[in-house]
């Protein structure tokens, strides 16, 4: 499920060079063992890690060191079953890009927080998310995100027993495929919707 997938933010990428980030830094020194200890399946060794990081980059004032920890902080939470410190984390990494006018990684946060909410069964917070996720890439006029989000909208309504509105965020997904000619995945997903319809 798309939703579980752990990736680290893209968009705040690898931290940049100077000073703050040489190789004697233990901050910067933490959040590479992090690295290496998630993907090494260590989640949490990685969560220690990526603390003592965020710790150091907050003693040291480095808003983008903070907020690539909190974020790969909350990964490994996540990964962890910890989904209500995930969600502190993701919200602490989502205010710093917010101020640092970061907004693909301020998407990528929201779609990781769409994914906490809806592990903690708070299925509304995670809709909201997910429809301004929605409402972002209906105005960047990408249809390859809008599919992957409303999918992510028809199962969180099936979570709730919503099997309507699950199917009618599916069936949006076929009209989509249908636009772009793709008919068997259009076919696909408007027999995913009449099949949850005849459920409810």
């Amino acid at each position: 499920m798309a939703s579980d997938t752990l990736q680290p933010l893209n968009s705040l990428g690898p931290m940049p060079k100077g000073p703050e980030t040489d190789p004697d830094n233990p901050a910067r020194k933490d959040y590479l063992e992090g690295r290496t200890f998630f993907k090494q399946g260590e989640y949490t060794q990685a969560a220690m890690a990526f603390h003592n990081a965020l710790r150091g980059f907050e003693e040291q004032g480095d808003q983008i060191g903070m907020a690539n920890a909190a974020d790969h902080l909350g990964d490994a939470c996540l990964a962890k079953g910890e989904f209500a410190m995930a969600l502190a984390n993701y919200q602490q990494a989502h205010t710093i890009c917010e101020k640092e006018d970061d907004s693909f990684s301020v998407l990528a946060l929201n779609k990781k927080m769409a994914a906490a909410y809806r592990k903690l069964n708070d299925h509304d917070r995670a809709l909201e998310l997910l429809y301004d996720i929605l409402e972002h890439y209906r105005l960047t006029n990408n249809p390859k995100g809008a599919v992957e989000v409303l999918i992510l909208i028809a199962e969180t309504y099936n979570e709730t027993g919503d099997k309507a509105s699950a199917a009618d965020a599916y069936r949006s997904v076929s009209s989509i495929h249908k636009r772009f000619k793709h008919s068997r995945l259009a076919e696909e997903f408007a027999q995913r919707a009449s099949e949850l319809e005849q459920q409810g």
